[in-house]
């Protein structure tokens, strides 16, 4: 038991991710936190700030080497989700909670796909959660592959490409930042918590306005 503790706590430091899994490890995290519903727990955001923001300082790895690998693990773990919910999508929503799986996550995504469409992919790439259900419900919708990988590319782009090149650009003007690295942790889960508590607020609301409407 101490042993899977450990484990955990290992692997949602992003500090010790980048110093003893290496490139290698951060690949594989963006890989399942991208498109496998088990994988919405793991360090997002930061960790790819925080990849670039080492490579300014710390990590001897080239960032267009980091930042290839991140962005090819986004856009494959994004195709991995949405081929998993064309398949298998219809059983999948019919699991009971779990203590990985709950089913208000899949309703919150849902209602925010179905808002946004193929734009959900792109918006979702900087949500917590949803960025992890979006690719699965594309797959679900039956969205067609081509539209599907238009979006799927953009928004691996721009979320990769923002988020680490942002590190690696503060880690270079301001190399005496790398000793504040858990108030960067702090600042992006204070941000990406609010965040995602405003959308589900906001789809929640609309969705009663709607049903209200409807029962009208």
């Amino acid at each position: 038991m101490t042993e899977i503790i450990d484990f955990f706590q290992f692997i949602l430091n992003s500090e010790a991710i980048l110093n003893q899994g290496g490139l290698w490890l951060v690949t594989l995290i963006v890989y399942v936190e991208t498109g496998w519903f088990f994988g919405f727990f793991l360090p997002g955001d930061y960790l790819l700030f925080l990849a670039g923001l080492f490579c300014a300082t710390t990590l001897e790895i080239p960032i267009a080497l980091m930042f290839g690998c991140i962005f090819g693990a986004a856009v494959l773990g994004n195709f991995s989700g949405y081929f998993f919910g064309k398949t298998v999508g219809g059983r999948f929503l019919q699991r009971r909670d779990t203590w990985y799986f709950k089913k208000s996550y899949v309703e919150n995504t849902k209602k925010f796909f179905m808002k946004y469409g193929g734009k959900a992919l792109i918006i979702g790439r900087f949500l917590p959660i949803i960025r992890t259900f979006s690719p699965l419900f594309a797959g679900i919708a039956q969205m067609k592959l081509g539209i599907f990988s238009l979006y799927n590319v953009l928004g691996g782009l721009l979320w990769s490409s923002v988020l680490v090149f942002g590190g690696y650009y503060l880690g270079v003007s301001f190399p005496g930042i790398i000793d504040y690295v858990h108030y960067i942790i702090l600042f992006f889960l204070t941000v990406t918590t609010f965040t995602v508590i405003r959308s589900y607020l906001r789809l929640r609301k609309e969705a009663k306005s709607k049903k209200t409407i409807e029962n009208s």
